[in-house]
């Protein structure tokens, strides 16, 4: 009888560059993309005065920001999910934890806001918006690279991944859910939000932690069709439970925006980006 089922046999190289050894991989290719992909968005804000950031701050940023995926997502494969620290180094391999990524970008918008004088939260609304891209292509990445697959199913879409533990058994290609929820999905709303409400002006800081907690819920929701690959924690899966924790600082992230709202009078709200005033 015919196998059903697709079998995964994508090459997670893109080009191989003749016999030197080297390669430009998919994976390598989807940050890349990413990255323009932020700096084209952070581009049209300037010009529809929708961000205070001039070129040169949107270079300094995207620096910054880059930086801060790169050692947050490699240190949090460390910490969260035991990747060797040597292997750590290798960034042209796979092996980038989300949540890691999120510290650190965050980390370096605190830095970027305080070194350039720029409100944190109406900054953190324009940079959660520039991700959403490099999300979607990751996960694609991923399911190229036939990595991060999913539970055991008899689903009619199902795939057979042939470095998978069962290398027989079909299962959910939870890397394009993932792809689907955290990245397209999370593109479409923080982008509908940002050019369609007022969200921004009245309550900066809300959209960044709408995005914290969308994310979140995306993830959580996509780990139910997804092999974990590490320990559980408190018999979660260990992107679980540290979703939870993320949906709790999107959750504060929230009340705070709409706490400081409710002290200042509707004329004194100030305009997107503004630097001058207070909005930590």
């Amino acid at each position: 009888m015919e196998n059903p089922y697709w079998v995964h046999h994508l090459d997670p190289v893109a080009l191989a560059i003749g016999s030197t050894g080297l390669a430009i991989r998919w994976y390598g290719l989807a940050y890349f993309v990413g990255l323009l992909s932020a700096a084209a968005l952070l581009s049209l804000y300037y010009k529809k005065q929708r961000s205070p950031l001039n070129p040169e701050l949107q270079a300094t940023y995207l620096t910054t920001g880059l930086f801060g995926v790169l050692i947050g997502g490699r240190l949090g494969s460390v910490l969260f999910y035991g990747l060797p620290p040597l292997e750590a180094l290798q960034i042209w391999k796979p092996g980038m934890a989300s949540h890691g990524g999120f510290v650190g970008v965050a980390l370096g918008t605190l830095y970027f806001c305080w070194k350039y004088k720029q409100p944190f939260l109406s900054t953190s609304d324009i940079i959660c918006t520039l991700p959403n891209v490099g999300f979607f292509l990751g996960r694609i990445a991923n399911f190229i690279n036939g990595e991060l697959w999913g539970k055991v199913t008899t689903l009619r879409w199902a795939v057979i991944f042939p470095h998978s533990p069962l290398p027989l058994q079909p299962r959910h290609p939870s890397q394009l859910y993932e792809a689907a929820l955290e990245g397209l999905f999370m593109l479409i709303y923080t982008q509908i939000r940002f050019w369609r409400s007022n969200v921004c002006n009245r309550y900066p800081g809300q959209l960044s932690g709408e995005f914290l907690c969308l994310y979140a819920l995306a993830r959580i929701l996509c780990d139910c069709f997804r092999e974990p690959d590490s320990a559980s924690i408190l018999h979660l899966p260990r992107g679980t439970f540290l979703s939870l924790i993320l949906l709790g600082f999107g959750v504060g992230v929230v009340v705070v925006s709409r706490g400081r709202a409710k002290f200042k009078a509707k004329g004194r709200l100030r305009p997107l980006g503004s630097p001058t005033g207070s909005d930590f």
